[in-house]
């Protein structure tokens, strides 16, 4: 990047950067110097806008007799208008719309602190915010369903004495390279100080610890942020940026989660799935609810559909609470694993007593043993499924029997 900021001139036209962010812009708040910048009109769409760019990207860059300042401002207008959010942000807002202090956007703080953030005097765009903190959070899933606050003891960086600017890069944060890449020749490239880490100012800081008591709420998922403001580390000229506790959802042993609902795995034998069952489940909150089948209510082993799923049940309302409503809870699913006798398991006697019991008992296939080839099962893997024959043997070359003598020679193509 070049040195230099650009949009110093729009800043002071007509107010930009003074308008409220309540209903709507001021009428003093200017959201078309952007537009103007690149040459297109306001209702310009993508391919326009990136058209116009490339074509004054190309006659103001410096290395081919441009003008560097321009050069910069076609780039910054490009980087906002091109970027949907962006673009909505300032046609609202104006350049406050994505300036540091302005929450439209997500990117328009690296932009604008490059800008503006520590720059020329008199020239900034208003208070920064430092970087935020983020501290994972473990909780179990019945934290999760119940709700709970815990007191966290946080280490925090507070400024202590004066605020002093860095003489290296005179308060600007970022320092101008000069290199030479050939006879007449040379590269103009701006970095970041390394003096006082890009922030322009220096200064003496100690460490605190901090308790603070963090309300984990009913219902609330995994990675989301419990954020504290301004609990972050103090940085000169900056406001202090927030302390985030972000929740790491633990497995649980017997319940899995997704979203308000829960599901449970539960194995039963031919008999409970003919005949029925009951099972007692602990719920998160401590309660015990007995699941029990209805009369001549059947677990299937699977349903049939296009594809064969387990078999789901649900119970209704028995589900994680939602958040910032726990009064409406998810369903509980209940997944079924119907279990099978192993073989040999079953005796004669039981097995002549399951084909009276049962219906659609097998019916003896009458044929001649001396026409028909009776063949058994094994065990098989559907994985599998496609890799018989010789393919599996991993055998790639055969023997060819031929009456000039070859045989047993493995066959040979001829290369050109």
């Amino acid at each position: 990047m070049f040195g230099g900021i650009p949009f110093e001139h729009f800043a002071s036209a007509g107010g930009a950067f003074g308008g409220g962010r309540g209903g709507g812009p001021s009428k003093d708040i200017d959201t078309t110097k952007l537009y103007e910048t690149l040459g297109v009109s306001k209702n310009a769409d993508e391919k326009e806008i990136k058209k116009a760019y490339r074509k004054l990207s190309r006659v103001h860059h410096p290395d081919k007799g441009g003008d560097e300042h321009k050069f910069k401002e076609v780039n910054a207008a490009y980087e906002i208008l091109s970027d949907s959010e962006k673009r909505k942000a300032y046609d609202k807002y104006g350049l406050e719309g994505v300036s540091e202090d302005g929450s439209a956007t997500s990117g328009g703080e690296d932009l604008f602190s490059m800008f503006f953030g520590g720059g020329r005097k008199g020239k900034q765009s208003g208070s920064r915010k430092g970087p935020a903190l983020n501290h994972p959070l473990k909780v179990s899933l019945e934290d999760l369903y119940n709700g709970k606050t815990v007191k966290l003891a946080v280490n925090r960086k507070v400024i202590v004495g004066d605020v002093d600017e860095c003489r290296k890069c005179d308060g600007r944060g970022v320092v101008m390279e000069v290199r030479q890449l050939g006879p007449g020749m040379i590269q103009q490239m701006q970095r970041t100080c390394g003096e006082c880490g890009g922030q322009g100012n220096s200064a003496q800081t100690k460490s605190m610890r901090k308790v603070l008591e963090v309300h984990i709420d009913k219902g609330m998922k995994n990675s989301e942020k419990i954020t504290f403001r301004n609990m972050g580390d103090e940085v000169p000229n900056m406001e202090p940026g927030d302390i985030n506790f972000v929740i790491q959802e633990k497995d649980h042993h017997l319940f899995k989660r997704k979203g308000a609902d829960l599901l449970v795995t539960k194995s039963v034998s031919i008999n409970q799935a003919l005949c029925g069952f009951s099972w007692k489940i602990t719920h998160l909150d401590g309660r015990q609810i007995l699941v029990k089948t209805k009369s001549g209510e059947v677990i299937k082993p699977e349903m049939k559909t296009t594809e064969a799923v387990p078999f789901v049940k649900i119970v209704p309302d028995e589900g994680m609470p939602s958040h910032g409503n726990p009064f409406i809870k998810g369903n509980l699913y209940i997944l079924f694993r119907v279990r099978f006798p192993n073989d040999n398991e079953l005796s004669s006697a039981q097995i002549k007593a399951l084909k009276e019991i049962l219906p659609d008992p097998d019916i003896e296939e009458e044929y001649d043993e001396n026409e028909v080839e009776v063949v058994g099962m094994s065990h098989g893997d559907l994985r599998h499924f496609g890799k018989g024959g010789a393919a599996s043997s991993g055998d790639a070359a055969y023997d060819s029997d031929e009456e000039n003598g070859n045989e047993g020679k493995a066959v040979q193509c001829q290369q050109s």
